[in-house]
């Protein structure tokens, strides 16, 4: 019996104690361990979230400093070229006055030099505008070759015929150039087809800003234009006058032609007449100027046809609307 009682005293009550024992240390354990989890994520979500807000600044700072660095390189070169530009107009004009000054003496001033006057006085600052106030007859009043000079903004409308790219292509691309070459400098410039169709159609409705290197862009470009045409100026007048008449702006269209082959001189008259309005003086706003190319002569060997139609068209349109027509001699006759 004894033996019995003293094994009985490691029976299931010391084994229920012993495990209740180590059931609570585990317990512990398992409570203790499941909370750190849920810090470690929480630390990390806070962390990549620094992370990413700090990354996010700086490319914010890195576009910034990018941006600065490329408007002060755009100033600096700005800045040199008007420097280049105001140290050549002041030796033009310097040039210019003591040409002039050598001539007081003459009746009249030369057809050459009142063009290079007018060309240098077009792009005068203030002090100079000063210092030839006693010159006359004042600078809006100026012309070159019969056109006056004093736009602040050029439409060139060029014909894109066949005739006009087989035989007068050459010859327009000159005239451009030596127009440009009047225009010092001005506000804007565009470049049309007669059917009111963009040679730069990002530039579409609006002006072409004036750079020297943007004139060399629009001759490069045009020696390659290839655009459907109608023969009749017509629509790329109405689409100019419509698009950028502008009682602020002093505006001059330029026509480059050979023929009128579509429409009726009266409506086209009366219709340029209507659109183009007038200032309080009874001035036109744009000022319509044309170029006649003797391609139509020149291909027939001497007969006129539909360039009589544009000359006398054009010739009433600039009388009308304060421009001047020119028409070009036939290579034959030069």
């Amino acid at each position: 019996m004894k033996r019995r009682r003293e094994f009985e005293v490691f029976s299931m009550s010391f084994l229920d104690a012993i495990c209740c024992g180590f059931g609570a240390i585990i317990l512990l354990f398992i409570v203790t361990r499941t909370t750190e989890p849920g810090r470690l994520e929480t630390s990390q979500r806070e962390l990549n979230g620094l992370i990413a807000q700090y990354q996010q600044e700086l490319n914010d700072i890195l576009g910034e400093t990018e941006v600065v660095r490329r408007n002060e390189s755009t100033t600096d070169s700005d800045l040199r070229t008007d420097q280049l530009k105001v140290e050549d107009l002041k030796n033009q004009l310097a040039r210019i006055r003591g040409e002039v000054l050598a001539t007081t003496n003459d009746t009249a001033l030369s057809n050459e030099l009142q063009g290079r006057l007018a060309s240098a006085k077009q792009s005068l600052t203030e002090e100079m505008k000063r210092l030839l106030a006693d010159y006359k007859p004042p600078i809006d009043e100026y012309k070159v070759g019969g056109i006056p000079v004093d736009s602040e903004y050029i439409v060139f409308l060029v014909d894109t015929s066949g005739s006009m790219k087989q035989y007068a292509w050459d010859r327009v691309l000159q005239q451009m150039r030596e127009t440009l070459e009047v225009y010092p400098t001005v506000k804007g410039i565009q470049v049309m087809d007669d059917e009111g169709e963009y040679l730069f159609k990002s530039y579409r409705k609006e002006w072409i800003p004036d750079t020297p290197t943007r004139r060399q862009a629009i001759i490069d470009a045009m020696k390659n234009w290839n655009s459907f045409s109608n023969s009749s100026p017509r629509e790329g007048i109405l689409a100019a006058i419509d698009t950028f008449y502008d009682p602020n702006k002093k505006i001059s269209l330029y026509v480059y032609s050979d023929d009128f082959a579509v429409g009726s001189i009266n409506a086209v008259v009366r219709e340029i007449d209507r659109r183009n309005k007038t200032d309080g003086s009874g001035k036109r706003l744009v000022r319509i100027h044309s170029v006649a190319f003797p391609t139509i002569y020149e291909a027939t060997g001497g007969d006129l046809y539909s360039a009589a139609l544009f000359a006398t068209l054009m010739r009433v349109i600039c009388q009308r609307n304060g421009g001047t027509f020119v028409a070009l001699p036939s290579r034959r006759d030069m």
